[in-house]
Order: C-alpha cells, then sequence, then structure tokens
C-alpha cells in the first residue's frame, strides 16, 4: 500500500514536472501583440508571429512580445517662427510599427522607438514647418500647418517603418510679452469694427433723413400744383372722399362708435336701437 503511495507521488511530480517543462517550450501572444524570437547562434530571426502559443528552445532561445495597437505619443518642442517670435508648440501622434518590419526594427532601434525616434523627428519637422511661418499666421493657419506638419511626420516616419494614424497640435503658446500684444490687436481690431459700424449707421440714418425730407418737399410741391391747376374744392371733395372711405372701414368694427371730424363734430357709429 505504501509503495503504490509512492508510485502515485512520484507520478504525479513527473506529471507537474513534465507540464512545468512542457510549459516552459511555449510562450503566448495576446490580442494587439506580435511575437519574435531572438536565437543566440542566429540573432532575430525574419518570422512574426501573431496571437496564440508558440513554440521556442529555452536557454537557445527567447521570445520577444511587441505591441502593434496604435498608442498615443506627445512630443513638445520650443521653436522659432519666421519673424523670430519664439513659440512653444506640442503635438499629439497615434503610431504603431508596421508588423512585416518588426525584426529590422527591433535590431536597428528597438522595441522604445516611441522614444527614441518620435521626438527626434518631431522636433525636426515642428522646427522645418514653424519657421516658414510669421508668428500671428500660426494663429490665423492653425489647420492648414497642422495639416503640413501630419504630412512631414507621416512621411519622416515611413523612414523607420513607423505608422502614424493622425497627427494633432495639442499646444500653441507664445511669450506672454508677445502674447499680450496679440490680444491688444485684436481688441484695436474690434474696436475699429465697431466704430465703422456706428459710421456707417449714422450715415444710413442721415441718408434716411434727406430721403424723408425729399419725399415731404415732392409732396408739398405735388400739392401746390394740384391748387394751381384744379383749385382748393377739388382737393377738398378728395379729402372728404377719404374720410367717408375711412368712416366705412371704421365702422365695420363693433369696437368703434363714434369718428372725430376734426371740426367739434363727431359722427356717431354702430348704434343700436331699442
Amino acid at each position: 500500500m505504501e509503495r503504490a503511495a509512492n508510485l502515485i507521488l512520484t507520478a504525479g511530480s513527473v506529471l507537474v514536472g513534465g507540464g512545468i517543462l512542457f510549459k516552459s517550450f511555449f510562450y503566448t501572444v495576446d490580442g494587439g501583440q506580435r511575437g519574435l524570437i531572438f536565437d543566440r547562434f542566429q540573432g532575430v530571426k525574419e518570422n512574426v508571429y501573431g496571437e496564440g502559443m508558440h513554440f521556442f528552445i529555452p536557454v537557445i532561445q527567447s521570445p520577444i512580445v511587441a505591441e502593434v495597437r496604435l498608442q498615443p505619443k506627445t512630443v513638445a518642442s520650443h521653436t522659432g517662427t519666421k519673424d523670430l517670435q519664439t513659440v512653444d508648440i506640442a503635438i499629439r501622434m497615434l503610431h504603431k510599427p508596421i508588423e512585416s518590419y518588426l525584426p529590422e526594427i527591433y535590431k536597428t532601434i528597438g522595441l522604445n522607438y516611441e522614444e527614441k525616434i518620435l521626438p527626434s523627428i518631431a522636433n525636426e519637422v515642428l522646427k522645418a514647418v514653424v519657421a516658414q511661418y510669421d508668428a500671428d499666421q500660426l494663429i490665423k493657419m492653425r489647420e492648414k500647418i497642422s495639416q503640413e506638419i501630419k504630412e512631414g511626420l507621416i512621411e519622416r516616419a515611413k523612414e523607420f517603418k513607423i505608422v502614424l494614424d493622425d497627427v494633432s497640435i495639442t499646444h500653441l503658446g507664445f511669450m506672454k510679452e508677445y502674447a499680450q500684444a496679440i490680444e491688444a490687436k485684436q481688441v484695436a481690431q474690434q474696436l475699429a469694427e465697431r466704430q465703422k459700424f456706428i459710421v456707417l449707421r449714422d450715415e444710413e440714418e442721415k441718408n434716411a433723413k434727406v430721403i424723408l425730407s425729399e419725399g415731404e418737399s415732392e409732396a408739398a410741391r405735388l400739392i401746390n400744383d394740384a391748387v394751381k391747376q384744379y383749385g382748393t374744392a377739388q382737393i377738398e371733395i378728395k379729402k372728404l372722399e377719404t374720410a367717408k372711405h375711412i368712416a366705412e372701414q371704421l365702422a365695420k368694427s363693433p369696437n368703434i362708435t363714434w369718428v372725430p371730424t376734426g371740426n367739434g363734430v363727431s359722427n356717431l357709429l354702430n348704434l343700436k336701437t331699442f
């Protein structure tokens, strides 16, 4: 009985040890990762392994796991504009390595390429693009300049087998004195626009008064011409016809019961009889 127990214990130990030994010959590549193998005799192998479990020879070979998902990287730069103004600019990039070139990237740069390469090429491109513009253009043409920076960085990153999916300016700042000057200029422009509006408004009001005055003068002239041609009697008839028309229109309203005639006499309207 004791012998059987020892055999079972020994067998269990062998199985556990065998399982551990078996497991030591495999490594796992998770989602969003790729695997490489470093061989002590051959160096980094050219094969790139996808997700799952893969075989390797312990001691002789070592597994390497690399991230291939898009990852963010922010780089800040202190550079100068065309008009010699100092500007602080920061950009955010989404990057990942080209999977088929992972062995080459590992051999020439290392898997921490985002620390070795991206800051260097970002500063290079930022300085080159910003130097083409004056400080105020950086503000007015921010979208265009951001696109130029993006295109320049994408091309430079390709040389190192790196993909940049998105590049955007996250910060743009100037020296305190220049920032105050820009603010003062913007305030001055706003005041100038307001003054321009006031001048235009006054001019329109002046023109309206002139037109009104000319209209009144023309009306007076026409009345004088009518008096000369037809006499005052015809004009009085026209006044009576107009007054009659107005009274008829007002009479249709049940809320109006009288209309003043202007000579102390009132016309009664809508009187009910009982």
